[in-house]
This record gives structure tokens, sequence and C-alpha cells, in this order.
């Protein structure tokens, strides 16, 4: 039982006390006791749903797809009754929808990689034909291609710098002084540390989520004494390097938007005072170029802003005097910026998914089976626009996702004084509400999306690689993360690899 649900269990041993001192003391009116069984029994069935919500999330799968999901068509049998019991069956809405397979891609490898050609012959004896002795020719070949795995090397480069003197001057106070070949032209002067063996250090962990102290007995294991100390060090001066070149240039930029998006999570920072801090992250435009819609020139840009509190300021720190619309989750931090907030239609399903399943095996239909349905017809729509013109979505919205969304609004608002408000599907369906004005926005401008999940894309590789390394030490740490995220990201969104 969670901590929320052990609260009202409690709360409702006291009222039942309450209720039992006053009966004996001067009794309650048959209004205040109508009034007081209400209200425990809403506690009681919202305990329950908490207990049957609580082991679904320890013991059932996690995924959020809904039944119909996997049979587009068998959806409108599946949910006729309960379309027919609230009224809201639309017997001329039809929503085409073709999947579409992936083709395989049977090139294995990349054209750069190297090539060794290996030729396997029969001996010259066997060449010879079996029959009337003559000459055999050559006919062709086959081929079979193997992979040959190089082991990781690295080389220390030593860079000899001649000093020249002159000998007829050496007892010259006034000679010439010593000459030397300049420099070399280092990304970190005084180090060791080369552009190759930072971006593995980089790629390494901001990529592939490898934590520097696994990093350590690589290279040691290399015959290098490199130490987690100093690679921090180094990441640490890289990062602020890269800050001007890379990171306030695409600030500035995704500024310049018309759409963005934002989102973020937990970070621990063991110098900090707060206990948690947080990791905000905004992006604009899509995951990769082959996403990009028709016509759309947004650039794709991510980027990471770390910051000590989940304190709306942050937002307003980040996005300035930005106007443009902002694609978020509930979070009433968003709400000081200036944007005009664009709310999220995966949080509002996700809402109505966590009452669905604290239902149980009750009922094989109810009204969140409903409220999911009508959402997947909406993601339906997103489906058959996925990459075409701004044009086209935007109207393609205006004919079909509108009168769906309107069907919804008088669903939620016939419902919401059906069920119990501290029911997991009241909260759902109050959440929903809240959210409204911002939600049906997306059918303003083509360009945005119908939910905020590319933001939840863009924090995911931050957050699997907190589950290797778990914490950063220090704010200057977290903020070098923030900036290197950034690089990694971007690069990815853009087709490079980073």
């Amino acid at each position: 039982m969670n901590t929320h649900a052990h609260r009202l269990h409690t709360q409702r041993e006291k009222a039942i006390a309450q209720l039992q001192r006053k009966q004996q003391s001067e009794g309650l009116s048959d209004a205040e006791k109508d009034r007081l069984i209400e209200r425990l029994l809403g506690e009681n069935q919202f305990l329950k749903e908490q207990m049957a919500l609580a082991k679904q999330k320890l013991f059932a799968s996690k995924s959020e797809a809904f039944p119909g999901q996997g049979e587009l068509f068998n959806e409108p049998e599946a949910i006729q009754d309960t379309a027919t019991e609230s009224g809201d069956t639309d017997d001329d809405d039809s929503i085409e929808y073709t999947v579409k397979r992936k083709k395989r891609n049977t090139q294995r490898f990349d054209d750069h990689l190297e090539r060794e050609v290996v030729i396997h012959d029969i001996d010259e004896d066997e060449k010879v034909c079996g029959c009337c002795q003559g000459q055999m020719h050559c006919i062709g070949k086959e081929v079979t291609e193997k992979l040959e795995f190089v082991p990781a090397t690295a080389k220390v480069i030593e860079h000899h710098r001649l000093k020249y003197a002159c000998r007829g001057c050496e007892n010259d106070e006034t000679r010439t002084p010593i000459k030397i070949a300049p420099p070399v032209p280092a990304i970190l002067p005084k180090s060791y540390a080369t552009p190759s063996l930072l971006a593995q250090i980089i790629t390494s962990k901001y990529q592939h989520g490898l934590p520097l102290y696994r990093q350590e007995v690589i290279f040691k294991q290399l015959g290098i004494q490199l130490s987690r100390q100093t690679m921090s060090d180094w990441l640490i001066k890289i990062a602020m390097l890269f800050k001007p070149i890379f990171y306030d240039p695409w600030h500035a930029t995704l500024l310049q938007q018309d759409y963005v998006r934002a989102d973020e999570t937990t970070l621990k920072v063991v110098n900090e005072d707060k206990h948690t801090c947080y990791m905000w992250v905004y992006n604009c435009g899509t995951d990769t170029p082959e996403g990009k819609i028709q016509g759309d020139t947004t650039p794709n840009i991510v980027l990471y802003d770390y910051q000590p509190s989940r304190a709306g300021q942050c937002a307003v720190n980040f996005l300035g005097d930005y106007k443009g619309y902002l694609s978020v989750d509930g979070y009433a931090g968003y709400g000081q910026t200036q944007a005009r907030l664009v709310a999220c239609l995966a949080h509002i399903r996700r809402k109505f998914m966590e009452a669905k399943k604290a239902q149980g095996k009750q009922s094989k239909t109810g009204k969140a089976d409903w409220a999911l349905s009508h959402i997947q017809k909406l993601y339906r729509i997103e489906q058959q626009i996925k990459g075409s013109s701004i044009e086209v979505r935007y109207q393609t919205r205006q004919e079909k996702s509108l009168p769906l969304l309107n069907q919804f609004k008088i669903w939620l608002d016939k419902s919401i004084s059906q069920v119990l408000p501290e029911s997991l599907l009241g909260k759902a369906i109050d959440y929903a509400l809240n959210q409204w004005n911002n939600f049906i926005r997306y059918c303003e401008d083509g360009r945005i999306d119908v939910d905020n999940n590319r933001s939840e894309r863009a924090i995911k590789p931050f957050v699997i690689g907190r589950k290797a390394w778990l914490m950063s030490q220090t704010a200057n740490g977290a903020q070098a993360s923030a900036i290197l995220y950034s690089v990694i990201e971007t690069a990815k969104a853009n087709g490079l690899k980073p």
C-alpha cells in the first residue's frame, strides 16, 4: 500500500472512531450519517483501486497498450455495449488504418569498413576433368562474408620539439636566444588528452551510459592509468569549451522557433544542499531527419538544462520571453512562462489506463475503456497524417479530429458527475477537463504533436545513463553533463554519428 493510501486508511479509521464517539454522546442526524457513509465508501473504493494499481505495478506488465491497439478492427465490437450505454455511438464515423510493415535491412555492414579478400582455391591436380582429362576453367565463385573484430588499441604519440642554439654565441650575453619548434596545438593545454580520446570518453558515458569508473577499468586493461577524477576534470573543461560553440547558439535558435517541447526528470547531486535536483530538456524538430514534416524547416535541437529545483522560474529563466507553443505535461510550473501551453494526450491516456488497471477483472468494459477507445481514434488520425505536409495535417485535424474532440468533451462533462471524485476514474476525468483548453491547441497548427512523447524520448538517454552512474558529485559536473548530453542528442537527431 502506498503512502497516500495508507494516509487515507488512517483517516478512515479516525472517522469511524469519531462517528462512534459522536453516536455515544449526542447521536447523528440521518443526513449527517448519509454524508459520512458516502465519504467513507468513496475512500474505501479509492483504497481498493490503489491496492489493485499497486499490484499491477509490482507484478503485471508495465505496458500502456490498450487491447484494441493490437486488434484495431475488432474495437467496435469490443466497446459496443459501453458506447450504446453512454449514448455516444457514431455509425457514420469511419477511420481507415493502414499498417506499414518495416522493410528488412539487408545491408549488414557500412561501406567504409575495411575489407580483406581471401582466395580459396583447389589444388592444381584437382583442376583436371575426371572424364576427359581436359583442363577445367573457373566459371564463378561463391562469396561468404565473415566479420572480424579487432579490439580497441591505443598508442602514445611522442611530439619531439627540436631546440637550436648558436655555438659561436655561447659566451655572449647578448646572444640569440634558443629557438624551438612551436608547441603542438592541444584542445586541453598541459594534458595528454587528444580529440579522439575525449570523443571516446564522452560518447562512452553520454551515449552508451558507461560510467567513468568502468571506463577507468577498461583503460587499465589496455595498460593506461587514467583515473576517473582526471576524466571528470576533462569533461567539465571540454563542456565549458562546447558551451559558446554549440550550446549557446542552439539555445538562441531554439527560442526562435514557433513550437518547442519541454520535460524534466530528477537528478541527485551530492554536494547540493537540496535532496533532489532536476534535469530539464527542451527540444524542437524531430527525432531523425527522416521523420520531419513536409514543408517544416524547424531544426532538430535537443538541449538539457540542469537546475537545483523544479520551480517554474527555472523554465522562465531558460525560455525568457518565448511566446510560441510549448508542449508539456500537466506540471503547473510551466504556467509561469509566457508560452502558449499545449497539453499531452499521452498523459491524459495514462490516467485512464491507471483507472482501467485498477478495475481489475470486475468488468470487461466501462467508462475507462470508452475513453481509451476514443483516444485511440485520435491517435489513428495522427498515424494517417504522419509525415504529411503542415497544411494536410491541419485540414485533417479540422475535419476528423475536432468532431471526436467535441464528443470527448461532452462525455467528460457528463461523466464527471457520475463517478466518485476520489476514484482513479474521477481523477482521470478531472485531469482531462483541467488540461482541455491547452490540449485542443494541437489542432491550431499542423506542426504541433498530439502528445509530448518526443520530449520523453529525448530525456530517456539521460534516465538510462542515470541508472548506471546514479548521481553527480557537483553542480559543475551536472551542468557539464547537460551540455554534453545536448551535443550527443542533437547530433543523433540530425542523423550524425556522435
